[in-house]
């Protein structure tokens, strides 16, 4: 019989996080979307099929199945996963240097490029599917999904979107106790803005430019207001895990897994979860790997679980990914302290205005008496020498940052300069221009 879970036990999950600072460690996690090199349209689930089944033979990766499809893959501590409309994504080990991170997502990029080519089907590193409407996008045969994909109209306008036709490339970083977690936190939701600024990359949708520079950002704005946002009581004196815990529980549930199967909850109480008062499961008490999939659901700026997640940088190339900056921000005190500093008198105003804002107008957002790339030039500035202290030999992989900050221009801003002369207003080359 299930024990049944305390709030203390919630609390004391994520508390395990806590480590000592020799063994944090990066995790990335890679997406991008898989198209038919002749025709330019997302490939379809049988087009996945084949590529998990062509990377499980020929580099031994295991086949993570349901109702006798593939979904995914797993190899160590890597696994191959599918997003709703999808997107593949690598979900890589824990390292402990840059270097190992890019090599990481280099060999993974290798192993599907070598499969991917032999059957016709390109890789496109952008924040937003660029040429066609939502209901052209492939549906998985995932039973979440649908669950998912039935509840997000009810409760905003942009989730369906978020699940089909957006990519991201996020970063995990380690704490080392419950005061290391909140300066982390608190550093990571207010620099979000600033990242998506500098890795903004998803101007275009449905083949034309869309508004924004960072469309797949703006999406989050109006997912499903009780489970993302800025997370103002995260500034809070009174913030801790306990008070994390007391969100989440407030957060709506998506469902549960029980006998290899998912079973809808979509608006039920974890709350009442607790006390086996779940109308779907009468009687059933949560785990704490129940706990561990509700806090996925979750979709802020920044989502804690038992590790620091950063939901916000889009790249293309490998090299300038949002894990090279906040590493370099995170993992030193120092500079941690100095975007401490930088931001402790920001407002819950002024952080949900640059939440709003950058999307559109990235680095030229005007921001107290200058603007966020001003804002940039010292966070990159802190990053590099953040990682010089690190003594891995790091710092040169923000080198490709140099230009972006300096003239603030964002790749999605080149890429719009693209479509209104080389490209001919056509959308269509953005398929090569940012192939992988």
């Amino acid at each position: 019989m299930t024990k049944p879970l305390t709030k203390e036990d919630l609390i004391a999950y994520l508390a395990s996080g806590c480590k000592p600072k020799e063994n944090w460690r990066i995790g990335t996690e890679h997406e991008k979307f898989g198209f038919d090199v002749e025709t330019l349209r997302p490939i379809t689930y049988e087009q996945i099929s084949g590529m998990l089944n062509g990377l499980s033979d020929r580099f031994g990766w295991d086949k993570i199945m349901e109702d006798n499809h593939v979904i995914g893959l797993k190899q160590g501590n890597q696994n191959i996963s599918l997003e709703a409309g999808g997107q593949f994504e690598l979900s890589g080990a824990p390292v402990e240097t840059l270097h190992q991170t890019y090599a990481e997502i280099n060999s993974h990029l290798y192993q599907v490029k070598a499969v991917g080519e032999e059957m016709g089907i390109g890789f496109l590193g952008l924040g937003f599917q660029p040429t066609l409407p939502l209901n052209d996008i492939p549906k998985m045969p995932k039973a979440r999904d649908e669950i998912m994909r039935d509840y997000m109209p009810k409760v905003g306008s942009l989730g369906l979107d978020t699940m089909f036709r957006t990519c991201t490339v996020q970063v995990n970083l380690d704490f080392r106790s419950e005061q290391d977690m909140i300066r982390k936190l608190r550093a990571s939701l207010a620099l979000q803005p600033l990242a998506t600024a500098i890795f903004a990359n998803s101007p275009f949708k449905e083949g034309k430019p869309n508004g924004f520079l960072s469309l797949r950002s703006h999406t989050y704005t109006d997912i499903d207001n009780n489970r993302s946002g800025m997370l103002p009581f995260v500034f809070d004196n009174s913030f801790g895990f306990e008070q994390y815990v007391d969100y989440a529980l407030d957060v709506p549930m998506y469902f549960v897994y029980r006998n290899k199967k998912y079973v809808d909850c979509t608006g039920m109480s974890f709350r009442d979860f607790m006390v086996g008062k779940l109308p779907q499961t009468p009687g059933e008490l949560p785990t704490l790997n129940d706990w561990e999939n509700h806090l996925a659901t979750m979709y802020p700026e920044v989502r804690l679980k038992r590790y620091i997640e950063m939901r916000g940088p889009l790249v293309y190339r490998v090299k300038d990914m949002g894990s090279m900056i906040t590493v370099g921000l995170l993992y030193d005190e120092e500079s941690l302290q100095g975007i401490l500093d930088m931001t402790g008198d920001w407002t819950n105003e002024e952080r949900e205005m640059l939440r709003r804002k950058v999307p559109v107008t990235g680095l030229k957002t005007p921001f107290r008496d200058g603007y966020v790339r001003d804002l940039a030039e010292y966070v990159l500035q802190l990053a590099k020498n953040g990682l010089e202290r690190r003594g891995y030999k790091e710092v040169g992989f923000l080198s490709e940052l140099d230009e972006v900050v300096r003239t603030g221009v964002t790749p999605a801003e080149k890429l719009l300069k693209l479509y209104e002369t080389k490209w001919q207003r056509s959308v269509d080359p953005v398929f090569e221009e940012l192939l992988y």
